[in-house]
């Protein structure tokens, strides 16, 4: 142990010498220089980042033409306005970014930020609608945005049945909307367990194509599944009406006589409660409509012959009861009537204007002749 560094302790009572109080005046002098220097440091590097991020992002965005490669920052846009058609599937639920990418692996749009970016800035864009639409290569985002918006892009096949057709009036309508042959259809609706005919139309698909307009998609355009999509819908209508499954067939053939006969809806109701006051009585039903169906022509075509031909099971006048299978595909509001007749004692019906279809309904027979004769006077006014 050495005593050269040994110094006397300071007294506390004793005041700090002269020399004492200039060395704190200079060590906090330097230390307030030190910490200007930092400041002075702190300010040198912030600048130095803003300079680099700024020459870094003209960089990052000039990239591609730098040094030749692509730019994941870059929004790409392709300049449209197209070349080949390409079909492409928007799937329900699919966000902007979602319809980007589908669109980007079509090779429609050059970059899903870039579609986005016109998504967003289209205030229609929330009403695309889903499905399959045709679209072209190397669009424009916007373009191909307001391609989607218009929706004239969409690929769909429309089927429109008209009510109180026949099944052969379906299928070539069916056959000319589609391409497929007519004799394609009839193979497919041999099998009834793939279209899901019930049982109890006996291999019959009369009055079970239900009428209406059918919007199908690319993948649902064959012969099984535009049949399926029918029987379906009748099935459907049926249930929505509160018909039992025993009394769909039932229900279908006097919907169809009413389907082909009556030309308002206020008069189905009328004729439904007419077709059960005669099966109640056990009274031929006399419907032209059926006889005609039966015989293979219009029914401003029967002879005297027709009306008398027992061997037509749908004949009518010689058959009583109901036809066998229904005669024509019923829309709605004949099911309806069938199932909610208006009350009343009607037992005849016939129209006294061809033209108008103008139908009056009579609770006797002689009321009956009187309004025959009134449609015989219209016929001789209108040639016949």
């Amino acid at each position: 142990m050495t005593d050269l560094f040994d110094r006397p302790a300071v007294r506390g009572d004793e005041p700090p010498s002269r020399s004492s109080r200039s060395e704190q005046r200079a060590r906090r002098a330097a230390k307030k220089r030190r910490q200007r220097r930092r400041r002075r440091a702190l300010v040198v590097v912030l600048v130095s980042l803003l300079v680099v991020g700024g020459a870094g992002y003209v960089i990052a965005t000039n990239a591609t033409s730098l040094f030749g490669f692509d730019n994941p920052l870059e929004a790409k846009d392709f300049e449209g306005p197209g070349t080949e058609p390409v079909d492409v599937t928007i799937e329900p639920g699919s966000t902007g970014r979602d319809m980007g990418a589908t669109l980007v692996e079509a090779g429609v749009v050059a970059s899903t930020a870039a579609f986005v970016t016109a998504f967003e800035e289209n205030p229609s864009a929330g009403t695309i609608q889903p499905g399959t639409h045709t679209l072209l290569t190397e669009m424009s985002a916007e373009d191909a945005v307001a391609r989607l918006v218009a929706n004239d892009s969409r690929v769909e096949t429309k089927i429109t049945i008209p009510e109180g057709w026949t099944v052969e009036q379906v299928l070539e309508r069916a056959s000319s909307v589609t391409g497929i042959p007519v004799e394609e259809f009839r193979t497919a609706m041999e099998d009834t367990a793939a279209t899901g005919l019930p049982a109890e139309a006996n291999g019959n698909y009369e009055g079970w194509l239900f009428p209406t307009t059918y919007v199908l998609q690319p993948d649902e355009t064959t012969a099984v599944g535009i049949i399926g999509r029918m029987v379906s819908q009748t099935i459907m209508k049926l249930d929505e009406a509160g018909v039992p499954a025993a009394d769909r067939e039932t229900v279908l053939i006097k919907a169809s006589l009413i389907e082909r006969e009556a030309k308002f809806a206020p008069d189905r109701p009328k004729m439904a409660q007419a077709i059960e006051n005669r099966l109640a009585d056990g009274m031929p039903l006399e419907i032209d409509a059926a006889v005609a169906y039966g015989a293979g022509k219009p029914g401003t075509e029967l002879t005297r012959a027709d009306l008398d031909d027992a061997s037509n099971p749908y004949n009518t006048y010689e058959n009583k009861g109901l036809p066998p299978s229904p005669i024509a595909n019923p829309g709605s509001e004949s099911i309806q009537a069938v199932m909610n007749p208006e009350p009343g004692d009607w037992i005849f019906w016939t129209a006294v204007n061809l033209d108008t279809g103008e139908t009056k309904f009579a609770t006797t027979y002689a009321e009956h002749q009187q309004n025959v004769l009134e449609l015989r006077a219209w016929q001789e006014a209108n040639g016949g």
